[in-house]
């Protein structure tokens, strides 16, 4: 670690990371103020260089045990140890880190990837994990739930045709077959929320540098997948129709930028199509800034659940992959910031 790292506050308690508490708003403040003058923390915008902290869905429903999605890793401890690094390194480099965005996956019941959307020959939906293929929803297998088509005001036949044409542009782009995920990041539940041991983190930045810390929606289009923030899985329906569209926000900010830096969950799925679609960005923009970018490797995970699935080494061949292309894959502990 950078021996002119700025020590934890006092507050900061790794034990209550992979917990959910109330945060005190006020009593932070006044310790980031008086941090900031102990310190000399100048305030975000006068910064000679410039850092982007991008946190991925670093939401209760993922990172906290016992919550819908939570991404354990093999250890089965995972986002809690990789958040609790993450809080770390934000409070070790407060005087560092310009600008932080944090993503957050938003989810409502009625979306293509919960299993009210599909029904079979009895009625019954699918179980959570089942991957739903364009061979099956051809032969009816499965079919769009007619009992939700009126919300859309959709006739239950084109639905069908819609969930048919979706499965099949997974396939043409290599993607992974519609998996039927259990509900969460519910908007406006308390799996939706920040992990309170990095908002906390979050805010103390705010104040400790004055400046404002950005969040980022993304995934709650009914008729497409968004695990990537920059774009979602399928642009279009059958007929042309707009099911989502990619965010340029991201390339024209590390355009601003001296350097990017990534983390949060999971290191398979929303971080790596995140990193892979801003890379596809990247090289149509400008090439050169591709090192730019710098991933938290100790501060993500991948899904694994025991017995049905394990994305470890999928994941790591994907950080590979960005290392090939340019990106910089670093431990949060690395001396790689001024």
């Amino acid at each position: 670690m950078d021996t002119n790292a700025l020590p934890l506050p006092e507050f900061f308690e790794a034990d209550k990371v992979g917990t959910v508490w109330r945060i005190p708003y006020e009593q932070r403040v006044e310790q980031a103020r008086d941090w900031a003058l102990r310190y000399d923390l100048q305030p975000a915008s006068v910064d000679s260089t410039t850092t982007w902290l991008m946190l991925v869905d670093v939401q209760n429903t993922f990172c906290i045990p016992d919550f819908e999605l939570y991404v354990g890793g093999r250890s089965g401890r995972g986002a809690v140890e990789d958040n609790t690094r993450l809080c770390e390194f934000i409070y070790h480099n407060l005087g560092n880190i310009t600008y932080i965005t944090a993503t957050m996956d938003t989810h409502r019941a009625m979306q293509i990837f919960h299993a009210i959307f599909f029904v079979d020959k009895d009625g019954n939906h699918p179980a959570p994990y089942t991957d739903i293929q364009a061979s099956e929803l051809r032969d009816g297998k499965w079919r769009f739930n007619p009992a939700i088509a009126s919300h859309f005001s959709l006739a239950p036949e084109y639905g069908q045709q819609m969930m048919i044409h979706y499965a099949e542009e997974l396939e043409k782009r290599g993607k992974y077959a519609l998996t039927i995920w259990p509900y969460h990041a519910m908007l406006g539940g308390i799996g939706h929320a920040l992990v309170s041991s990095v908002e906390e983190a979050l805010f103390f930045h705010s104040f400790a540098r004055t400046t404002q810390y950005d969040i980022n929606v993304k995934g709650d289009k009914p008729f497409t997948e968004n695990y990537s923030v920059i774009g979602p899985e399928v642009l279009t329906g059958p007929m042309g129709e707009t099911l989502g569209t990619h965010n340029t926000m991201f390339i024209e900010k590390l355009q601003q930028f001296d350097r990017l830096i990534i983390a949060g969950q999971a290191k398979s799925h929303c971080v790596e199509w995140t990193v892979s679609d801003l890379l596809e960005d990247i090289k149509v923009v400008d090439p050169g800034l591709v090192g730019k970018v710098y991933l938290l490797e100790d501060c993500s995970s991948p899904v694994v659940v025991p017995g049905v699935v394990d994305h470890t080494d999928a994941a790591d061949a994907a950080y590979e992959r960005f290392a090939k292309a340019g990106m910089h894959i670093v431990k949060s502990t690395d001396d790689f910031l001024p």
